[in-house]
């Protein structure tokens, strides 16, 4: 669809829409109640970024995107779309696409390390109040201070166990550790576990380079992460895209201001970024928000509304497609007020009034021009799709994955000897020989017993001179790469 240079179409009314890439990373907005489109823009922006040598990073929260990797069939709708539209020179075509999944099922497995989410969204996802998080930096911060990796999800585990059991040793320095706090924390690691967090923490954790790739035709490739199942999980979904997004402001070099975006980010059901989210946490995703532009990386968030997002996080999104809104409740009618009042006016028509009359498939449309300002809105067709439609086979699926050129890599996983391995051998370095004729089940009924005793804190007490190398988190959010 043409060179970085070129403007992109993206919809089409009176005139055309076209997006430039140059100001891609001023970031967006696709939003809509559901069933009015939402993911048909996110497909066709995914289509431009990828033609133009953009790499792409979206979730498949709906199961529907993995039609991206092969050519769109005889569709009638796309016929009478590019019909309508008068567009010229249309042609089906798939796109370079690797799919990743958490659960390591429907694409290449996503890991990241304890240390690289940090103590304050794992506070998050672990649902603890003020009093527990801070006996989780504790926690971080003693096994920064003996040298301990914190890697998978055990070590954590192992740590919070050896923290608690030494508890007193630790009160002087670090600060009161209180037993019911050990205890909420050790019950929702026990929740966190279910929801498939020992595979998720672990290595080899995700180079994020790896999402920047170009294929041989210079296409920026599509990354989809299945997140159908990871969904079920709310909060687990949005603290790993945050995590993400915190990981890429950290390891990217400034860019200014790019011919192209060197990532485009959609972060798809975005209010769930925001629900229940402590103050501190929300300036920090501001702050993210508004720094990692430069960075060359632009965010579209899609959300039903424009007021699930906070305004100082709204008033970043320089690039809008609003499809229809509902107003069936005052609720939503103030929603679609708030929503219109958004836009750079069009003389031709009420913006208010057009949004609840939209057609599946149309939108508001506004986008920065060459200086940088908005855009009047235009009401507009969004173009179709080139990709298929249809979600892939499971037999294509797999295709798909056993040709990327990461597979095999990440399937292999690595457990190299970190916090949970080096206490264990300090334990058992500790424990006293079994007693003449004390049977062997016994013996290691009482090894387990005098599993993290206060004699493991002596055997590990010294700087070992290594400490924990915490990621993009952790000088965002309170630590720091050291």
């Amino acid at each position: 669809m043409g060179t970085a240079l070129d403007a992109l179409l993206i919809a089409k009314g009176e005139k055309e829409v076209c997006l430039l890439p140059r100001m891609a990373n001023r970031h967006g907005l696709v939003a809509g109640a559901t069933g009015t489109g939402k993911t048909v823009t996110l497909r066709v922006l995914a289509e431009r970024f990828s033609a133009i040598g953009v790499p792409v990073f979206m979730a498949d929260v709906k199961g529907d995107l993995s039609g991206l990797a092969l050519p769109g069939d005889e569709n009638p709708k796309v016929a009478e779309r590019v019909a309508k539209m008068g567009l010229e020179g249309f042609a089906c075509s798939g796109f370079p696409v690797v799919f990743w999944d958490v659960f390591g099922e429907q694409g290449h497995p996503v890991r990241t390390t304890v240390s690289e989410m940090g103590p304050l969204l794992l506070s998050r996802l672990l649902n603890l109040n003020d009093v527990q998080s801070g006996v989780l930096n504790v926690i971080f911060k003693v096994a920064d201070d003996n040298g301990l990796l914190l890697l998978d999800f055990k070590d954590l585990q192992a740590m919070v166990r050896y923290v608690g059991d030494n508890a007193a040793e630790f009160q002087t320095a670090y600060g009161n550790i209180s037993a019911a706090s050990i205890g909420a924390i050790q019950r929702n690691l026990l929740a966190l576990g279910e929801q498939g967090a020992e595979q998720f923490f672990g290595e080899p954790a995700l180079n994020l380079q790896d999402f920047m790739q170009t294929d041989s035709d210079g296409r920026g490739v599509i990354n989809i992460l299945a997140a159908d199942k990871l969904m079920q999980s709310p909060k687990l979904y949005a603290t790993f895209l945050l995590w993400m997004l915190s990981e890429l402001f950290e390891q990217l070099p400034e860019a200014g201001d790019p011919e192209k975006p060197n990532l485009v980010f959609f972060f798809d059901e975005a209010h769930l970024l925001f629900d229940d989210a402590p103050k501190a946490l929300v300036e920090k995703i501001e702050q993210v928000v508004r720094l990692i532009r430069s960075k060359g990386v632009g965010i579209y968030f899609v959300t039903q509304n424009p007021v699930d997002l906070p305004d100082t996080v709204l008033g970043q999104l320089g690039n809008r497609v609003q499809h229809a809104l509902r107003a069936f409740t005052p609720k939503d009618q103030k929603g679609v007020r708030a929503a219109a009042e958004t836009f750079r006016a069009n003389p031709a028509f009420s913006v208010e009034t057009v949004i609840t009359q939209l057609e599946v498939g149309e939108a508001l449309v506004s986008v920065l021009d060459g200086k940088g300002a908005p855009t009047v809105v235009e009401r507009a067709l969004v173009c179709p799709p080139q990709s298929r439609f249809a979600p892939l086979a499971g037999a294509e699926r797999t295709a798909v994955i056993a040709r990327s050129p990461l597979a095999g890599f990440y399937e292999k996983a690595v457990d190299r000897e970190s916090a949970y391995e080096t206490l264990k051998a300090k334990t058992e370095a500790a424990a006293p020989a079994p007693e003449e004729g004390k049977s062997e089940v016994a013996s290691q009924v009482g090894t387990v017993l005098g599993a993290f005793a206060k004699s493991a804190a002596h055997a590990i007490g010294s700087q070992v001179g290594r400490q924990i190398i915490r990621g993009g988190l952790g000088s965002l959010f309170g630590g720091g790469r050291r």
